[in-house]
Formats: C-alpha cells, sequence, structure tokens
C-alpha cells in the first residue's frame, strides 16, 4: 500500500508491503528512519527548523518543525518495535527555493539541515545517506519490504540507501570493510 507523507506530517509502517512516499521537498526536510530487523520504517516531512517562532502551532503539529518532529519520528519508530542501535536514517531536502543562495534570505532550507545534523550528532545517530541542499524539489520514498530509501530529483531516480545484509546491523558491512569485527 503507497502511504503519502503530507507536508507537517508523520507516518510509521511495520507492513513490507507498504510504501511510503513524500513529495515537493524543496526547502522541507523528508526524513526517513528503518530497522531492518524489527521492519519498522517512518517518514517525517517536517517545513521549519524551530518550533520557538510558533508554540501554538507546535503543540498541535509537532511534525511540522525539525526540533520537534524528528524527536516524534524517533519515539514512534521505538513504540512499533524499532531500535536505535539498529536504524538506518536518510534525509533529504533543505534546498534553497530561489535558485541562488545569495537572495535567499531566510536560508530555511540550510536552517532545517543545520537543526537536523545538531539533532542527530547530540542523541549519537549518524546519516546513512543524504541528498541535502542546492536548488532541486526532491521526492522521496521508502520500500519497506526492502528498506530502500529512493530519490527523484529532476525527473531523475536513484537509490539513497538500500537493505543492510540479511542479520547484520547497519553498522556490520562498513565494518567489515575496515577490518573490524562487527
Amino acid at each position: 500500500m503507497l502511504i503519502t507523507v503530507g507536508v507537517g506530517d508523520l507516518k510509521i509502517s511495520r507492513n513490507p508491503e507498504d510504501r511510503i512516499i513524500t513529495h515537493a521537498l524543496g526547502s522541507c526536510l523528508g526524513i526517513t528512519v528503518y530497522d531492518p530487523v524489527a521492519r519498522v520504517g517512518g517518514m517525517l516531512h517536517a517545513m521549519l527548523p524551530l518550533s520557538t517562532i510558533d508554540p501554538a502551532k507546535a503543540a498541535e503539529n509537532p511534525y511540522m518543525f525539525v526540533d520537534t518532529g524528528v524527536p516524534r519520528l524517533f519515539l514512534d519508530s521505538y513504540k512499533a518495535g524499532a531500535r536505535k542501535e539498529r536504524l538506518i536514517v536518510c534525509a533529504a531536502g533543505g534546498s534553497s527555493p530561489t535558485g541562488r543562495d545569495h537572495e535567499d534570505f531566510f536560508q530555511i532550507g540550510n536552517r532545517n539541515v543545520v537543526m537536523l545534523r545538531k539533532l542527530l550528532w547530540k542523541n549519537g545517530v549518524v546519516l546513512k545517506a543524504s541528498d541535502l541542499g542546492g536548488f532541486d524539489a526532491r521526492t522521496l520514498w521508502l520500500d519497506l519490504a526492502a528498506g530502500e530509501v529512493t530519490l527523484r530529483s529532476n525527473g531523475a531516480e536513484r537509490r539513497l540507501a538500500g537493505p543492510a545484509e540479511a542479520g547484520e546491523t547497519p553498522a556490520a558491512p562498513a565494518a567489515r570493510e575496515a577490518g573490524l569485527a562487527a
């Protein structure tokens, strides 16, 4: 089933037949989480970096803001059975809508990316893959059957991240390549 995540929205699923998608990621961020063992995935489409600009709106819809939406994405995925140490996290968006950085007075895209990176760093989470910044709009989807994250931009599709090997944690392949025990 296709599950659409609107602007300022969050969806979580445990159904391997589901595909979660969001469209029109300009300055907004699309963030995916996927646990390959629990096969839980989720996506957030956040518009603005800080909820402090409108606390009432943030209370009504925390998914609108990066600083309140990202924690909810993680907490809701944990409630569905995901574990932090297994999560594969990807992000896309954060572009400049004008096509020129010097004309983008509010720098919403850049500020969204900075807020996401701060939150992830503070909580010891690393992005597995990202397509952030630039000037193009993107469509992002997460296929729960395979754990694959795909991105479409300028009419071209590409895989942003794929499934971890069966039975491995997301860090195991990199550790193996580096000659380390996983």
